[in-house]
């Protein structure tokens, strides 16, 4: 405890009249000596901190509010800013700093979405346009068939068709086709025709057309801008009166699918001949009906976490056995 008799250095005086009344009066300044000067036969008590203060004046329990601190300091003849001046800002910062906190975390919820960007990564297998790299998008908005899957595929379906160099020609419909490799790989091992159904803009216009260009296709595809499902239900509005195909493909996200109400506006679509092909990748721990229309299941493949369904005439399974 700092003691000090200059006038000029004390922050509180008592009066020396009180020191000398009673000792009821003086009993709540009796402090030891040590921490009193004695000048001329009088006491004078110098605090000159808030330690010392807080003896004399205990701070009450509950939180004061800042003014009425203020006012208790400059009660006792105290400068409230040197009490206050350090506690205050502290608390202010810690404000603004969620504040901050918050505002960031706005800006993060309203931050534009990251431009889309493509790759070569496809190619194509086999037929005309063999090796030929193709287009994909960056991350996972599309995901193309593997080719290990797409290859087998082709093999199963030339194969089934009497005739394993190359597709016995007709026309291809790809569904869900995004960057069109299933489709143009159809056209590159020997179909006429093939239709894109894709609802992505962006995809169409800086992948799928690209691809049709760069591998010479685009005079034999027809892309379809809608959604398969409307596809399906206006088949006859899109493709005219000869809406059967020779082979279909089938590869939707796995997530935002149902299967069973998907295979079903197939089978009803009109869009399924007697001698048409369908090739359907789906997930693990997927039902898949046995049949689709008038067509029967001719194979089924696992490749890892993706599954692999033929259906096609009942002619071409008994070949295949």
């Amino acid at each position: 405890m700092a003691v000090s008799s200059s006038p000029t250095l004390s922050a509180l005086y008592f009066s020396t009249n009180l020191l000398s009344s009673s000792p009821a009066a003086r009993a709540p300044f009796d402090l030891p000596c040590s921490s009193f000067a004695c000048r001329r036969g009088h006491y004078t008590a110098v605090v000159c901190s808030y330690i010392e203060l807080s003896l004399l004046v205990p701070e009450p329990k509950s939180e004061l509010a800042t003014g009425d601190k203020r006012s208790l300091l400059e009660s006792y003849g105290l400068d409230p800013n040197a009490f206050l001046s350090e506690s205050a800002p502290k608390g202010r910062r810690r404000k603004e700093g969620k504040k901050t906190e918050r505002g960031k975390q706005v800006t993060d919820e309203k931050a534009p979405e990251p431009e889309r960007t493509t790759h070569r990564l496809l190619q194509v297998l086999g037929g005309k346009a063999k090796r030929k790299k193709l287009l994909s998008p960056k991350g996972m908005d599309v995901r193309p068939m593997m080719e290990v899957v797409k290859g087998s595929a082709f093999d199963i379906l030339q194969a089934a068709g009497g005739c394993p160099a190359s597709l016995r020609p007709g026309r291809w419909l790809d569904l869900f086709s995004g960057t069109g490799s299933v489709g143009i790989e159809a056209i590159s091992r020997g179909c006429v025709q093939a239709h894109f159904v894709e609802m992505d803009p962006w995809v169409i216009s800086n992948v799928l057309q690209p691809n049709l260009d760069w591998t010479g296709f685009l005079d034999l595809s027809v892309v379809h801008a809608v959604p398969v499902e409307n596809f399906l239900k206006q088949a006859q509005h899109f493709v005219g009166e000869d809406r059967t195909f020779d082979y279909i493909s089938v590869t939707p996200p796995y997530m935002l699918v149902d299967y069973g109400i998907l295979m079903d506006l197939i089978s009803k679509s009109g869009i399924i001949g007697e001698n048409t092909f369908i090739v359907v990748e789906y997930p693990l721990r997927t039902n898949m009906l046995d049949s689709c229309g008038c067509l029967m299941k001719i194979t089924d493949r696992r490749f890892g976490r993706t599954h692999l369904a033929i259906y096609g005439p009942t002619w071409a399974q008994k070949k295949r056995k």
